[in-house]
């Protein structure tokens, strides 16, 4: 008691200004983490979103082929449809980013041709492999919309905070860029290939 008399007024108001000063610098340190903490976490998961998309796209990679071989057995005269798939696959295959989005769907349209097929080749209509090769495709397409729902519910919320205040100063220190969502060119592709009989 006798320390803070010797101080005088003066002393204690300096003393509360550094103590609140110091208290600022703290919450708005933690204020700070928080948000870091936050963009950060959303980074990721739009990461898994991602990666989760990209698993689900070698499924149907994996599986076009076996499409395409049988078919050829039926629709020897359909090359043309059957080449433009395996070109859009492999494109597909070895695009990155923003193209591979767009590289998707154009595979999303070729493979709409294929499954065309069928209504001209009724004996293909009628084939086991065929028809459980289209029922894997459709899982994996019911997957994949799932994939991209979740991706984009994460891009979302990342771009979000990313262009609200206080939040865009972390992410703009952290160099955090805007994603793109993962969408369908056109209210056809929206729809999964057609695989009933």
């Amino acid at each position: 008691m006798t320390g803070l008399l010797l101080l005088g007024t003066g002393g204690i108001i300096a003393i509360s200004v550094v103590c609140a000063l110091v208290a600022l610098l703290l919450i708005f340190l933690l204020v700070y983490m928080g948000m870091y903490n936050k963009l950060q976490r959303l980074k990721n998961l739009t990461e898994e979103g991602w990666a989760t998309i990209d698993v689900q796209l070698k499924k149907r990679y994996d599986l076009i082929p076996n499409l395409v071989e049988t078919v050829k057995g039926y629709a020897k005269h359909e090359s043309e449809t059957l080449e433009k798939v395996i070109a859009a696959r492999n494109a597909a295959m070895t695009a990155t980013g923003n193209e591979k989005m767009a590289a998707e769907n154009v595979l999303t349209g070729t493979l709409k041709s294929l499954f065309a097929l069928q209504e001209a080749y009724p004996q293909l209509k009628a084939n086991t492999n065929f028809t459980d090769l289209q029922s894997q495709l459709s899982r994996i397409e019911t997957e994949l919309a799932s994939a991209r729902r979740y991706y984009n519910a994460t891009v979302k919320e990342l771009n979000t905070k990313i262009d609200v205040f206080p939040s865009n100063l972390v992410a703009r220190k952290m160099r955090l860029e805007k994603r793109v969502y993962f969408e369908l060119d056109s209210a056809e592709e929206r729809v999964a290939p057609s695989v009933k009989f």
